[in-house]
Protein backbone atom coordinates (compact mmCIF):
# COMPACT_ATOMS: atom_id res chain seq x y z
CA UNK A 1 0.00 0.00 0.00
CA UNK A 2 0.97 3.82 -0.95
CA UNK A 3 1.98 6.10 2.01
CA UNK A 4 -1.12 7.44 0.99
CA UNK A 5 -3.25 4.48 2.68
CA UNK A 6 -6.09 5.22 4.87
CA UNK A 7 -6.69 2.48 8.21
CA UNK A 8 -9.34 1.98 9.97
CA UNK A 9 -9.98 -0.71 12.63
CA UNK A 10 -12.82 -2.33 14.38
CA UNK A 11 -13.40 -4.80 17.39
CA UNK A 12 -16.55 -6.25 17.04
CA UNK A 13 -18.49 -8.89 19.81
CA UNK A 14 -19.64 -12.29 18.99
CA UNK A 15 -23.31 -12.61 20.01
CA UNK A 16 -25.59 -15.40 21.29
CA UNK A 17 -28.71 -15.80 20.59
CA UNK A 18 -31.29 -16.62 22.67
CA UNK A 19 -34.05 -16.93 20.06
CA UNK A 20 -32.87 -18.37 16.49
CA UNK A 21 -32.29 -16.97 13.30
CA UNK A 22 -32.67 -20.18 11.23
CA UNK A 23 -33.79 -20.49 7.67
CA UNK A 24 -33.65 -17.13 5.38
CA UNK A 25 -35.51 -15.47 2.60
CA UNK A 26 -34.70 -13.87 -0.77
CA UNK A 27 -31.35 -11.36 -0.26
CA UNK A 28 -30.09 -12.33 3.32
CA UNK A 29 -33.70 -11.78 5.09
CA UNK A 30 -34.77 -13.42 7.82
CA UNK A 31 -37.46 -16.58 8.45
CA UNK A 32 -38.66 -15.44 11.65
CA UNK A 33 -37.56 -12.61 14.34
CA UNK A 34 -34.13 -13.56 16.75
CA UNK A 35 -33.39 -11.66 19.69
CA UNK A 36 -29.48 -12.26 21.27
CA UNK A 37 -26.89 -11.26 23.93
CA UNK A 38 -23.82 -9.05 22.71
CA UNK A 39 -20.74 -10.78 24.35
CA UNK A 40 -18.10 -8.90 25.54
CA UNK A 41 -14.50 -10.77 25.02
CA UNK A 42 -15.21 -12.92 22.09
CA UNK A 43 -14.59 -10.61 19.77
CA UNK A 44 -12.84 -10.23 15.88
CA UNK A 45 -10.70 -6.94 15.28
CA UNK A 46 -10.35 -5.83 11.52
CA UNK A 47 -7.84 -3.16 10.18
CA UNK A 48 -9.00 -1.88 6.85
CA UNK A 49 -6.43 -0.15 4.86
CA UNK A 50 -7.11 1.19 1.44
CA UNK A 51 -5.65 3.59 -1.39
CA UNK A 52 -6.50 4.74 -4.89
CA UNK A 53 -6.39 2.04 -7.50
CA UNK A 54 -2.59 3.05 -9.90
CA UNK A 55 -4.75 1.17 -13.13
CA UNK A 56 -8.23 1.92 -14.16
CA UNK A 57 -10.96 -0.75 -13.77
CA UNK A 58 -14.24 -1.57 -12.19
CA UNK A 59 -13.10 -4.88 -10.23
CA UNK A 60 -12.86 -5.08 -6.68
CA UNK A 61 -9.20 -5.39 -5.53
CA UNK A 62 -8.99 -6.88 -2.51
CA UNK A 63 -6.94 -9.32 0.23
CA UNK A 64 -7.76 -10.70 3.06
CA UNK A 65 -5.19 -12.06 5.79
CA UNK A 66 -6.70 -13.56 9.05
CA UNK A 67 -4.15 -14.07 11.58
CA UNK A 68 -1.64 -12.05 9.03
CA UNK A 69 -2.27 -15.22 6.68
CA UNK A 70 -3.96 -15.03 3.28
CA UNK A 71 -7.01 -16.90 3.47
CA UNK A 72 -9.12 -17.45 -0.25
CA UNK A 73 -12.22 -18.37 1.14
CA UNK A 74 -12.41 -15.82 3.51
CA UNK A 75 -11.04 -13.78 0.92
CA UNK A 76 -14.05 -14.70 -1.74
CA UNK A 77 -16.80 -14.57 0.94
CA UNK A 78 -15.63 -10.87 1.72
CA UNK A 79 -15.41 -10.41 -2.07
CA UNK A 80 -18.90 -12.21 -2.70
CA UNK A 81 -20.20 -9.28 -0.39
CA UNK A 82 -18.52 -6.24 -1.76
CA UNK A 83 -19.79 -7.18 -5.11
CA UNK A 84 -23.28 -6.86 -3.50
CA UNK A 85 -22.54 -3.14 -2.01
CA UNK A 86 -20.95 -1.97 -5.37
CA UNK A 87 -24.65 -0.68 -6.55
CA UNK A 88 -24.73 1.38 -3.89
CA UNK A 89 -21.14 1.96 -2.85
CA UNK A 90 -19.85 2.42 -6.04
CA UNK A 91 -16.01 4.23 -4.27
CA UNK A 92 -16.01 0.32 -3.88
CA UNK A 93 -14.27 -0.35 -7.29
CA UNK A 94 -11.71 2.52 -6.89
CA UNK A 95 -9.74 1.31 -4.35
CA UNK A 96 -7.24 -1.07 -3.08
CA UNK A 97 -8.14 -2.88 -0.15
CA UNK A 98 -6.50 -5.23 2.17
CA UNK A 99 -8.05 -6.80 5.42
CA UNK A 100 -6.42 -8.05 8.41
CA UNK A 101 -8.52 -10.46 11.07
CA UNK A 102 -8.12 -12.25 13.69
CA UNK A 103 -10.23 -13.86 16.40
CA UNK A 104 -9.58 -14.53 20.11
CA UNK A 105 -11.74 -17.45 20.08
CA UNK A 106 -12.38 -20.25 17.53
CA UNK A 107 -13.83 -19.51 14.09
CA UNK A 108 -16.57 -22.08 12.40
CA UNK A 109 -17.07 -23.75 15.56
CA UNK A 110 -20.51 -22.58 16.22
CA UNK A 111 -19.40 -19.51 18.24
CA UNK A 112 -20.82 -16.86 15.85
CA UNK A 113 -17.40 -16.02 14.36
CA UNK A 114 -19.04 -15.04 10.81
CA UNK A 115 -21.18 -12.33 13.00
CA UNK A 116 -18.18 -10.97 15.06
CA UNK A 117 -16.37 -10.83 11.87
CA UNK A 118 -18.68 -9.66 9.04
CA UNK A 119 -19.60 -7.06 11.97
CA UNK A 120 -16.36 -5.67 12.27
CA UNK A 121 -15.83 -5.60 8.72
CA UNK A 122 -19.26 -3.62 8.01
CA UNK A 123 -17.76 -0.78 10.54
CA UNK A 124 -15.17 -0.61 8.39
CA UNK A 125 -16.67 0.19 5.26
CA UNK A 126 -19.06 2.50 6.60
CA UNK A 127 -15.93 4.75 8.13
CA UNK A 128 -14.26 4.58 4.49
CA UNK A 129 -17.85 5.76 2.99
CA UNK A 130 -17.84 8.34 5.79
CA UNK A 131 -14.62 9.22 4.36
CA UNK A 132 -14.84 8.74 0.64
CA UNK A 133 -18.23 10.77 0.35
CA UNK A 134 -17.39 13.07 3.29
CA UNK A 135 -20.77 12.49 4.92
CA UNK A 136 -20.78 12.45 8.73
CA UNK A 137 -23.83 9.73 9.57
CA UNK A 138 -25.37 10.57 13.06
CA UNK A 139 -24.78 7.91 15.82
CA UNK A 140 -28.21 5.82 15.43
CA UNK A 141 -27.73 6.29 11.16
CA UNK A 142 -23.89 4.87 11.04
CA UNK A 143 -24.90 2.03 13.03
CA UNK A 144 -28.20 1.12 11.43
CA UNK A 145 -26.19 1.12 8.20
CA UNK A 146 -23.30 -0.97 9.87
CA UNK A 147 -25.98 -3.37 10.67
CA UNK A 148 -27.72 -3.50 7.05
CA UNK A 149 -24.18 -4.48 5.50
CA UNK A 150 -23.25 -6.90 7.89
CA UNK A 151 -26.73 -8.87 7.09
CA UNK A 152 -26.09 -8.80 3.70
CA UNK A 153 -22.27 -10.99 4.88
CA UNK A 154 -24.36 -12.79 7.62
CA UNK A 155 -27.57 -12.34 9.13
CA UNK A 156 -26.28 -13.25 12.68
CA UNK A 157 -23.73 -10.36 12.20
CA UNK A 158 -26.30 -7.10 12.03
CA UNK A 159 -26.85 -8.00 15.97
CA UNK A 160 -22.74 -7.69 16.49
CA UNK A 161 -22.88 -3.95 15.23
CA UNK A 162 -24.84 -3.59 19.30
CA UNK A 163 -24.42 -3.74 22.80
CA UNK A 164 -26.89 -5.41 24.87
CA UNK A 165 -29.79 -7.50 24.09
CA UNK A 166 -30.57 -7.17 20.10
CA UNK A 167 -33.53 -8.40 18.00
CA UNK A 168 -33.42 -8.39 14.34
CA UNK A 169 -36.27 -9.42 12.58
CA UNK A 170 -39.56 -7.77 12.00
CA UNK A 171 -41.73 -9.02 15.27
CA UNK A 172 -44.72 -7.40 16.60
CA UNK A 173 -43.38 -7.50 19.93
CA UNK A 174 -40.91 -5.19 19.59
CA UNK A 175 -41.18 -1.71 18.47
CA UNK A 176 -39.27 -0.49 15.47
CA UNK A 177 -37.92 -4.44 14.48
CA UNK A 178 -36.56 -4.75 11.09
CA UNK A 179 -36.08 -7.79 8.62
CA UNK A 180 -33.16 -4.88 7.36
CA UNK A 181 -30.94 -4.25 10.12
CA UNK A 182 -31.25 -5.26 13.56
CA UNK A 183 -32.45 -2.88 16.89
CA UNK A 184 -31.25 -2.78 20.57
CA UNK A 185 -33.90 -4.03 22.23
CA UNK A 186 -33.93 -1.83 25.72
CA UNK A 187 -33.75 -3.20 29.11
CA UNK A 188 -35.46 -1.47 32.22
CA UNK A 189 -33.44 -0.11 34.69
CA UNK A 190 -33.23 -2.84 36.99
CA UNK A 191 -33.70 -5.72 34.77
CA UNK A 192 -31.24 -8.59 36.07
CA UNK A 193 -30.00 -9.47 32.34
CA UNK A 194 -27.76 -6.51 32.68
CA UNK A 195 -25.24 -8.51 34.72
CA UNK A 196 -25.72 -12.08 32.21
CA UNK A 197 -22.84 -14.15 32.22
CA UNK A 198 -21.89 -16.72 29.72
CA UNK A 199 -18.80 -19.42 29.99
CA UNK A 200 -18.66 -21.13 26.51
CA UNK A 201 -17.60 -24.93 26.95
CA UNK A 202 -15.45 -25.84 24.34
CA UNK A 203 -16.24 -29.30 23.71
CA UNK A 204 -14.39 -29.04 19.97
CA UNK A 205 -12.21 -26.35 18.72
CA UNK A 206 -12.79 -28.29 15.37
CA UNK A 207 -14.70 -26.79 12.36
CA UNK A 208 -18.34 -28.20 12.09
CA UNK A 209 -19.35 -30.21 9.40
CA UNK A 210 -22.21 -28.32 8.34
CA UNK A 211 -21.28 -24.48 7.97
CA UNK A 212 -24.21 -22.08 9.00
CA UNK A 213 -25.13 -21.18 5.37
CA UNK A 214 -25.43 -24.42 4.03
CA UNK A 215 -28.08 -25.16 7.17
CA UNK A 216 -29.33 -22.07 6.41
CA UNK A 217 -29.96 -23.25 3.06
CA UNK A 218 -31.96 -26.93 3.92
CA UNK A 219 -34.06 -25.09 5.41
CA UNK A 220 -35.80 -23.92 2.29
CA UNK A 221 -36.66 -27.85 1.28
CA UNK A 222 -37.15 -29.25 5.18
CA UNK A 223 -40.76 -30.44 6.10
CA UNK A 224 -41.19 -28.77 9.12
CA UNK A 225 -40.04 -24.79 7.84
CA UNK A 226 -43.83 -23.56 8.30
CA UNK A 227 -44.00 -25.49 11.66
CA UNK A 228 -40.20 -23.71 12.81
CA UNK A 229 -41.46 -20.28 11.90
CA UNK A 230 -44.30 -20.28 13.68
CA UNK A 231 -42.35 -21.44 17.05
CA UNK A 232 -39.90 -19.08 16.68
CA UNK A 233 -42.00 -16.30 16.05
CA UNK A 234 -44.41 -17.78 19.35
CA UNK A 235 -41.22 -17.84 21.19
CA UNK A 236 -39.77 -14.62 20.23
CA UNK A 237 -43.44 -13.30 21.21
CA UNK A 238 -42.90 -14.79 24.64
CA UNK A 239 -39.12 -14.25 25.72
CA UNK A 240 -40.17 -10.39 24.89
CA UNK A 241 -42.88 -10.53 27.48
CA UNK A 242 -40.46 -12.41 30.16
CA UNK A 243 -38.26 -10.32 30.21
CA UNK A 244 -40.07 -7.21 30.56
CA UNK A 245 -41.81 -9.15 33.71
CA UNK A 246 -38.17 -10.02 34.78
CA UNK A 247 -39.62 -13.84 34.43
CA UNK A 248 -36.27 -15.96 34.31
CA UNK A 249 -37.17 -19.13 34.31
CA UNK A 250 -38.99 -19.00 31.65
CA UNK A 251 -36.34 -16.93 29.68
CA UNK A 252 -34.22 -20.00 30.43
CA UNK A 253 -37.25 -22.30 29.31
CA UNK A 254 -37.75 -20.98 25.94
CA UNK A 255 -34.30 -20.29 25.56
CA UNK A 256 -32.89 -24.19 25.89
CA UNK A 257 -36.65 -24.87 23.68
CA UNK A 258 -34.84 -23.23 20.69
CA UNK A 259 -31.21 -24.51 20.93
CA UNK A 260 -32.71 -28.28 21.49
CA UNK A 261 -35.26 -27.13 18.33
CA UNK A 262 -32.49 -25.73 16.49
CA UNK A 263 -30.57 -28.87 16.94
CA UNK A 264 -33.43 -31.10 16.00
CA UNK A 265 -34.04 -29.09 12.53
CA UNK A 266 -29.99 -29.81 11.78
CA UNK A 267 -30.25 -33.06 12.57
CA UNK A 268 -33.59 -33.74 10.49
CA UNK A 269 -32.06 -31.80 7.19
CA UNK A 270 -29.63 -34.06 6.22
CA UNK A 271 -27.72 -37.04 7.07
CA UNK A 272 -24.21 -34.79 8.31
CA UNK A 273 -26.71 -32.55 10.62
CA UNK A 274 -25.65 -34.32 13.79
CA UNK A 275 -23.25 -31.29 14.95
CA UNK A 276 -23.75 -31.90 19.20
CA UNK A 277 -20.94 -34.62 20.23
CA UNK A 278 -21.36 -36.87 23.47
CA UNK A 279 -19.70 -34.71 25.59
CA UNK A 280 -22.33 -31.94 24.52
CA UNK A 281 -25.17 -34.31 26.05
CA UNK A 282 -23.31 -34.95 29.00
CA UNK A 283 -22.89 -31.11 29.95
CA UNK A 284 -26.72 -30.19 29.28
CA UNK A 285 -27.65 -33.21 31.46
CA UNK A 286 -24.84 -31.91 34.32
CA UNK A 287 -26.81 -28.43 33.76
CA UNK A 288 -29.86 -29.80 34.49
CA UNK A 289 -28.77 -31.51 37.38
CA UNK A 290 -26.75 -28.86 39.07
CA UNK A 291 -30.06 -26.42 38.30
CA UNK A 292 -32.46 -28.76 40.33
CA UNK A 293 -30.27 -29.44 42.88
CA UNK A 294 -28.98 -25.68 43.20
CA UNK A 295 -32.26 -23.79 42.76
CA UNK A 296 -30.01 -21.32 40.69
CA UNK A 297 -31.59 -19.34 37.09
CA UNK A 298 -28.69 -20.51 35.25
CA UNK A 299 -29.66 -22.02 31.40
CA UNK A 300 -28.35 -23.19 28.64
CA UNK A 301 -28.42 -22.46 24.90
CA UNK A 302 -26.00 -23.47 21.90
CA UNK A 303 -26.11 -22.54 18.76
CA UNK A 304 -25.08 -24.48 14.99
CA UNK A 305 -22.20 -26.39 17.16
CA UNK A 306 -21.43 -28.58 19.26
CA UNK A 307 -19.95 -26.19 21.79
CA UNK A 308 -22.42 -25.14 24.98
CA UNK A 309 -22.94 -21.43 26.46
CA UNK A 310 -23.80 -21.56 30.18
CA UNK A 311 -26.00 -18.62 31.00
CA UNK A 312 -26.40 -17.50 34.32
CA UNK A 313 -26.29 -14.02 36.21
CA UNK A 314 -23.22 -12.03 38.28
CA UNK A 315 -25.25 -12.83 41.63
CA UNK A 316 -24.15 -16.57 40.73
CA UNK A 317 -20.63 -16.26 40.13
CA UNK A 318 -19.10 -18.06 42.90
CA UNK A 319 -21.43 -21.55 42.64
CA UNK A 320 -21.09 -21.42 38.84
CA UNK A 321 -17.50 -21.39 38.60
CA UNK A 322 -17.05 -23.56 41.03
CA UNK A 323 -19.28 -26.10 39.08
CA UNK A 324 -18.06 -25.32 36.20
CA UNK A 325 -14.02 -25.83 37.23
CA UNK A 326 -15.51 -29.08 39.00
CA UNK A 327 -17.41 -30.91 36.98
CA UNK A 328 -18.13 -29.31 33.77
CA UNK A 329 -14.40 -28.76 32.31
CA UNK A 330 -14.13 -32.43 32.28
CA UNK A 331 -16.09 -32.58 29.25
CA UNK A 332 -14.08 -29.36 27.12
CA UNK A 333 -11.60 -30.10 25.04
CA UNK A 334 -8.29 -29.66 26.84
CA UNK A 335 -10.10 -28.57 29.66
CA UNK A 336 -10.65 -25.07 28.08
CA UNK A 337 -13.64 -22.42 28.34
CA UNK A 338 -14.20 -19.22 27.98
CA UNK A 339 -15.39 -16.99 30.65
CA UNK A 340 -17.52 -14.22 29.21
CA UNK A 341 -20.03 -11.44 29.61
CA UNK A 342 -23.09 -9.28 27.98
CA UNK A 343 -20.77 -6.22 26.21
CA UNK A 344 -21.43 -2.90 25.33
CA UNK A 345 -20.67 -3.58 21.82
CA UNK A 346 -18.40 -2.69 19.45
CA UNK A 347 -15.34 -0.41 19.46
CA UNK A 348 -12.96 2.10 17.05
CA UNK A 349 -9.74 1.00 17.12
CA UNK A 350 -8.29 4.04 15.05
CA UNK A 351 -9.33 7.60 14.16
CA UNK A 352 -8.67 8.09 10.50
CA UNK A 353 -7.49 11.02 9.10
CA UNK A 354 -9.14 12.35 6.36
CA UNK A 355 -7.61 15.29 5.18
Amino acid sequence: MSEESINIGWRAPSNIALVKYWGKRDNQLPENGSLSITLEKSTTTTFLSFCKKGVENRDISLKYYFHNEQVLPFEKKTALLLNKLVSEMSFLSDYELIFHSENNFPHSTGIASSASSMGALALCLVSMEEIITKIKLSKDDFFRRASYIARLGSGSASRSVYGGLVSWGKSESILESSDQYATPFPLHEGSRLKTVMDIILIVSAQEKSVSSSRGHALMNVHPYREARKTQANNNLTEITQAIRNDDYQSIASIAENEALSLHALLMTSGSDGLLLKPNTLNIIEEIKRFRERSGLDLFFTIDAGPNVHLIYYLDQRDQVLEFVNQTLSQYCEEGKWIDDQIGNGPQLLTTPVTN
